[in-house]
């Protein structure tokens, strides 16, 4: 079964609720008006005892009550719809008006002042009230009733009429809320317009918030900062795309060249061998390349889960400083460490990371310089600092340090066989970490800081 459409969902609901809200003032009008008109029969009533009860107030001695019958009838037989009836203490009637019409003798003993009753499909309410003439040894009992059959056909014409109003009220309510949910709803089919257009070439797209309700403005806003990312996203992935072609094709161009130039004529087998080492040195670097965009996919998707175990992090900071030494000495070149501290993570890719930001370092570090490794803990994390002297990394160039296949200076894109991966190599192996990397770099000195989650 097909659900609504959210437009119908709303209209729906604003039906419901409209029609409930005028079926509880309507109740509410019909109780009070029947209790108003209850209260109106029931003033009647004792208006018609008052005065019987003050007529007989008047009476000098038992022997009036037949002087009495024609101010009672003028009194109690005038109103067309009411009913009296006298009666002693032994049930004997002293008075009926209108006669014909007499009051059901079960009321004479009903314990409750005020009582209805139905006859011949007319609705009567009675009262019933004690009368003391002056001397009388036992009092009189008076019983009047009412015909209100005109305030029953009034409440049923008044039930008919609210029950075909509220059927009216809840279809035009429910026609005006679908319209008001689609109208309220437009911003919506808006965005819906601008999802359904968007595309590789329409990612500059974005929806104005001049017209969007104050509620939407939080799901309009989402909606073009996620437009925002996915371009920026693209644009990542088209320039990373365009470094792979650029890089790819270096390697292949001289393999093409040397093996062509080879092949242009008959060489010795000196020749043929160092054409041969020159094409492996070629090939070993398109495959570290190929790896570490690999290493990069599967970390981007969160595919590498390093091993955790407890690391001195100032062991393996010696045992690449060891490793490393013979080249800073080639270039007069001084590597220290100062501190320690223990982490918990995967050595082989820690030992990768910190790898690429010290050759990192010797790379741009000036004959004479000093490089120096910290190790500090800052309450729960292990701060670890690469310095090195140089000169110092622009702000604009420092956001983008570990960006793939980003270079400072385009020039020395071919030097050392580097691809430019090595630092955002180094930034997913910090995060899968859940640790992070920052470069601070000014007054001719620049510092790389890895922060780990601290192993006490």
């Amino acid at each position: 079964m097909a659900r609504l459409s959210l437009t119908a969902r709303l209209g729906v609901l604003f039906m419901l609720a409209l029609t409930g809200v005028l079926l509880a003032a309507g109740l509410a009008v019909q109780h009070l008006s029947r209790e108003h008109f209850i209260e109106l029969d029931r003033h009647a009533l004792h208006e018609k005892l008052q005065a019987s009860q003050r007529l007989f107030g008047s009476l000098q001695g038992r022997g009036d009550l037949a002087a009495l019958q024609p101010q009672l009838h003028a009194l109690l037989g005038a109103h067309q719809d009411l009913r009296a009836r006298i009666v002693d203490a032994s049930g004997r009637e002293l008075f009926a008006e209108p006669p014909g019409k007499a009051i059901p003798p079960r009321f004479l003993h009903d314990p409750a002042p005020f009582w209805e009753w139905r006859e011949d499909g007319r609705l009567l309410r009675g009262l019933r009230a004690p009368l003391t003439p002056p001397g009388a040894e036992r009092p009189l009992t008076l019983l009047l009733g009412l015909d209100v059959t005109h305030h029953a056909a009034f409440f049923a014409e008044l039930g008919r009429w609210l029950w075909m109003a509220l059927g009216i009220c809840a279809l035009l309510s429910a026609g005006l809320g679908w319209l008001v949910a689609r109208s309220g709803l437009r911003p919506l089919r808006e965005v819906t317009q601008v999802a359904t257009q968007v595309s590789a070439r329409s990612l500059k797209e974005r929806i104005p918030l001049a017209a969007v309700p104050v509620e939407l403005r939080p799901l309009v806003d989402a909606f073009n900062d996620m437009l925002a990312r996915l371009d920026e996203a693209f644009v990542r992935l088209s320039n990373f795309s365009a470094d792979i072609a650029h890089e790819l094709r270096t390697p292949l161009t001289q393999l093409i060249t040397r093996t062509e130039v080879v092949l242009g004529r008959a060489r010795s087998l000196e020749e043929y061998r160092e054409a041969l080492y020159g094409n492996l040195d070629d090939v070993k670097r398109m495959a570290r390349m190929i790896d570490d965009m690999l290493f990069l996919a599967k970390a981007d998707n969160g595919l590498i889960v390093p091993e955790r175990r407890r690391l001195a992090l100032h062991g393996l900071v010696d045992g690449l400083l060891d490793y490393y030494r013979w080249l800073a000495e080639e270039g007069d070149i001084r590597l220290q460490r100062c501190g320690e501290g223990w982490v918990e993570g995967d050595e082989g890719m820690l030992r990768r990371a910190l790898s690429n930001v010290l050759s990192n370092a010797l790379r741009y570090t000036p004959p004479g310089g000093c490089i120096v490794v910290r190790i500090v803990a800052v309450d729960e994390v292990l701060r670890l600092s690469v310095e090195n002297p140089g000169p110092a990394i622009d702000e604009a160039h420092r956001a983008r340090l570990f960006d793939r296949f980003y270079r400072i200076d385009p020039a020395r894109r071919e030097e050392g066989g580097q691809a430019g991966l090595g630092l955002a190599i180094t930034r997913s192996i910090l995060e899968a970490h859940r640790g992070r990397i920052a470069c601070e770099s000014a007054h001719e000195l620049t510092r790389f800081v890895l922060e780990l989650p601290r192993q006490h």
